[in-house]
């Protein structure tokens, strides 16, 4: 038996695990990220309310009808005899579910299960998009540091050849200010760059305890490997989310079934003996009871029917916004994917311009503006490329992430 049940589990996980993407080689591999996604607090809180709504399903199945046991003494007393009769009166009782309640019960309490496994795998996953964020952030506010750090030697150059020029009478003592001035700006975005690295590192750690950047640059962005529609049903097909919702109109429906079928109350049933007349008498019997119903069983039957409403446009209203972030996500990711395409040409440019101008002035062909000018164009264009790179990397790894595709999220 227990070989069978392993046979089908592997074929269950079989087509998952055919579906799962690579782990891209800048996001921490999937042991690590399901280790620290599974220790987030909001995971643990899912899964303990998951072993929570599986005793709430229990109840649900089994109802709050219990026995009830009724026991009754007295004494009769007689005006032609001079003794008194001591009697007593027991009985049992349970009210009967009927008219397929049972298992409308039953059928709510699976739905209460699935609801909670669907929380369960919207945790994990709004807990991996967290690490993704955090994780690309301080990857860039790495990069960046080592960006201004160039800088800064880029500047220390320019101020020694201004310095190389005044000594040789070429330049004034206020051009060697100006480009100290420079220097120091440009130390002091090195120090605010070192600080935002050092920031994203203890948001990583604080909210991933144990995660640690590893000391590797950005990769370079790719287009998506497929087209928007096939993303979009992908991220339909894995989304919690949505299942939640469905699973809350379901949830509704079966409540409006279960208030219809309450429409006719559930009788009690009981048995019963009693013992009178000095013990000459035994009595045993049975009893039922059924209360009558009325208008607030109607009413509660019209109120679920409203809320079975409530809940199918929930779902419709899940979809599309669902819908409407899968666009968005495609849109960043083919958008930023461009967008660095261009930055980094014009990295590339701006590097090389300012290298020949740095030239220039050395060799008295350039004056000190020009200089300066053409260090802070190279800063501009690295920078907008770094966070262009990261943008697209973001969007495309959010889109593997939102299908479930890496970090073997389609396993929850």
């Amino acid at each position: 038996m227990k070989l069978w049940i392993g046979i089908a589990m592997i074929a269950w996980a079989l087509p998952v695990l055919a579906d799962n993407k690579a782990t891209p080689a800048d996001l921490p591999p999937t042991p690590l990220a399901r280790q620290w996604i599974d220790q987030d607090p909001a995971v643990r809180e899912a899964r303990s309310a998951l072993l929570s709504a599986g005793h709430t399903a229990a109840m649900i199945t089994a109802s709050p009808n219990e026995w009830t046991t009724r026991l009754t003494a007295q004494r009769r007393r007689y005006d032609s005899l001079s003794a008194d009769s001591s009697e007593w009166h027991a009985q049992l009782e349970r009210p009967i579910r009927i008219n397929g309640k049972a298992g409308l019960d039953r059928q709510l309490g699976e739905v209460e299960l699935a609801i909670a496994e669907a929380r369960v795998g919207e945790a994990i996953h709004e807990a991996a998009r967290s690490l993704l964020d955090l994780w690309i952030d301080g990857l860039a506010a790495s990069q960046g540091e080592k960006l201004f750090a160039e800088q800064q030697s880029f500047a220390q150059a320019n101020l020694r050849a201004v310095e190389s020029r005044k000594k040789a009478g070429d330049a004034s003592g206020l051009d060697v200010s100006v480009a100290a001035a420079d220097l120091a700006d440009v130390e002091r975005q090195t120090s605010l760059a070192a600080s935002n690295l050092a920031k994203a590192r203890a948001k990583l750690r604080v909210r991933f305890p144990g995660a640690q950047l590893p000391v590797r640059p950005l990769g370079d962005p790719l287009p998506p490997v497929e087209a928007e529609a096939q993303w979009l049903q992908r991220v339909l097909d894995a989304a919690d989310p949505l299942r939640i919702a469905e699973g809350r109109l379901r949830k509704a429906e079966l409540t409006a079934s279960r208030a219809s079928a309450d429409r006719v109350p559930d009788p009690t049933i009981g048995i019963f003996t009693a013992s009178e007349a000095f013990r000459k008498e035994g009595i045993v019997g049975v009893s039922i009871s059924i209360p009558l119903g009325g208008t607030y069983r109607n009413e509660r039957s019209r109120q679920t029917l409203q809320e079975v409403e409530v809940a199918r446009a929930a779902v419709e209203r899940q979809r599309r916004d669902l819908e409407s972030t899968v666009a968005e996500t495609y849109a960043d990711a083919t958008g930023n994917l461009a967008r660095w395409r261009l930055a980094e040409k014009g990295a590339l440019a701006t590097g090389e311009s300012a290298r020949l101008t740095q030239r220039a002035y050395s060799l008295g062909e350039a004056d000190l503006q020009s200089l300066l000018l053409a260090r802070r164009q190279f800063l501009e264009a690295s920078r907008s490329a770094l966070e262009a790179r990261a943008d697209a990397l973001r969007a495309n790894y959010r889109l593997l992430v939102d299908a479930h595709l890496i970090w073997d999220l389609a396993l929850e």
